[in-house]
């Protein structure tokens, strides 16, 4: 049964006018992320900030930048379960009191135990709002913009970068703590911005018709789809495929808890989706160039301190542009598309800078390391085209409401696993092995375009109540589920 929602302009009507710019404004959520990653990386440039960490190096330096990442996994495991049984903003709003609180210790410190204990509750802040940010965006939009309105929460990773490396650029000549005070205090900045278009967004009516208030998601979609306008037949049509969709999975599950995202072919299929795509976001040799830019710059000879907070600033716009542009193409080409160019573009690259490398490395011929540069940039615009926009937006898409937060937590879990042991072995390597430890990561993208040619199937074109058809290979909007969604809603109704 096929959706009969209109396509309509992204600035047709008033109402989605007010709903989009609610949307954008959700996304400046995910830039608390961009910011660490680019915060860390200009810290590690400022002396006065290495000398009130006690000048970290390898371990001490990789504990210190998976703090972060350590509070998100703490919070990313309970987000699941917080967002399907409260719902998507409450389970936003825990996330703003961590990141509140992190960001107050973090930049009026003491000492170094304090700092830490401040990133490790910044980081807690990603596990609750990269839960239920991009799926509440998902669950909201006006479907057929959902596609491209989701791909774009993670493009604001690149906001908080920029914010960061500038702000970093700016406070370097800070003769005080405030160098690296300041830029601690502003991690708190985009995530406010948010707060407005946060405040008006509505909660998603699919997680009400999962806590069956039906009227309550009819009236929701009715004033955010249809301008308040109930005589719309359209609006009902689009309610009744959520209900379907939702029962249908409620009448299928035969098993509780997170073995439901094994049982069927279907799910193992998206749960592999969702670990291997984690995993790859942070294993495909980005964070090499993102946490230990500075490091990577100095060993191929740019060893100046503004030169690397310069190159390191520009490289955020780079990002943000091209993040964007990969974002506003997921309908245009598709997201297996995307998927396959972004591979292709970073394996060369990374074949590219390896030689280079080692031939700077050998030589220690200055407009070798130069050279290496450029296709820095190269890279990250083969990174950013996809596995930016597409981390959280293809989970969004491709598991089942029931299971939308477990999946999306999934992959958090997978990428937050893969960004540690990233953290902690990078530097170590480097150190150890030098210009071949890149050989490791040209084997890695290998992997990854492979894995993306034979598993990630291409979902464009369809709303989230169709992805049945995709990976369970049947419809869920059928005439037996509807019978059972009203069964279902009978029976809680004389129960209540």
């Amino acid at each position: 049964m096929t959706l009969s929602v209109p396509a309509r302009g992204w600035w047709s009507t008033p109402c989605l006018i007010r709903l989009n710019l609610c949307l954008i404004s959700l996304t400046f959520l995910s830039s608390a992320n961009g910011y660490d990653s680019s915060l860390l990386n200009g810290l590690q440039s400022l002396p006065i900030y290495l000398d009130f960490m006690g000048g970290p190096e390898g371990t001490w330096l990789g504990f210190i930048n998976t703090l972060y990442w350590i509070g998100a996994a703490v919070t990313a495991t309970a987000a699941a379960w917080v967002s399907n049984q409260y719902g998507r903003k409450k389970t936003i709003w825990l996330g703003y009191v961590c990141l509140l609180t992190g960001t107050v210790l973090q930049t009026a410190a003491p000492s170094r135990a304090v700092f830490m204990a401040g990133r490790a509750l910044a980081g807690a802040s990603m596990g609750w709002m990269n839960n239920a940010g991009p799926a509440l965006i998902a669950e909201v939009a006006y479907p057929t913009h959902q596609g491209i309105a989701t791909a774009l929460f993670m493009t604001c990773y690149y906001l908080g970068s920029i914010v960061a490396a500038w702000v970093t650029y700016g406070t370097r000549t800070l003769g005080s703590s405030w160098a690296w005070r300041i830029p601690s205090l502003f991690q708190l900045l985009m995530p406010l911005l948010s707060l407005p278009g946060f405040w008006f967004v509505a909660e998603s009516p699919r997680w009400m018709v999962g806590a069956n208030k039906i009227e309550e998601a009819r009236q929701t979609l009715i004033r955010i789809h249809a301008g308040g306008d109930s005589t719309i037949e359209w609006v009902e049509d689009e309610l009744q495929s959520i209900q379907r969709s939702i029962h249908a999975e409620i009448e299928a599950e035969q098993s509780s808890g997170y073995a439901e995202m094994v049982r069927t072919p279907g799910n193992r299929h998206r749960f592999f989706i969702s670990v291997t795509l984690g995993f790859f976001d942070q294993w495909v040799g980005n964070g090499l160039l993102s946490y230990y830019l500075a490091i990577v710059l100095k060993s191929v000879g740019v060893k100046k301190k503004g030169d690397q907070l310069l190159i390191s600033a520009c490289l955020q716009i780079w990002n943000l542009m091209f993040a964007l542009l990969g974002a506003l193409s997921v309908d245009r080409m598709g997201r297996r598309t995307l998927f396959l160019f972004s591979g292709a573009i970073m394996l060369i690259s990374y074949i590219l800078m390896t030689g280079l490398y080692g031939s700077f490395a050998e030589t220690g011929n200055h407009a070798t390391g130069i050279a290496f540069v450029p296709f820095v940039f190269v890279y990250f615009a083969g990174y950013d085209i996809a596995l930016t926009p597409l981390l959280t937006s293809y989970p969004c898409e491709i598991w089942p409401f029931r299971l939308r937060s477990r999946g999306l937590m999934i992959t958090w879990m997978s990428c937050i696993i893969a960004v540690i042991f990233n953290i902690f072995v990078n530097p170590i390597a480097l150190e150890a092995i030098g210009w071949k430890y890149y050989i490791v990561y040209v084997v890695i993208l290998v992997v990854y375009c492979l894995i993306v040619f034979f598993a990630y199937p291409e979902t464009r074109g369809r709303s989230l109540e169709q992805m049945s058809l995709i990976f369970d290979k049947e419809d869920t909007i059928d005439a037996h589920s509807i019978t059972s969604a009203i069964k279902v809603s009978q029976e809680k109704k004389n129960i209540e």
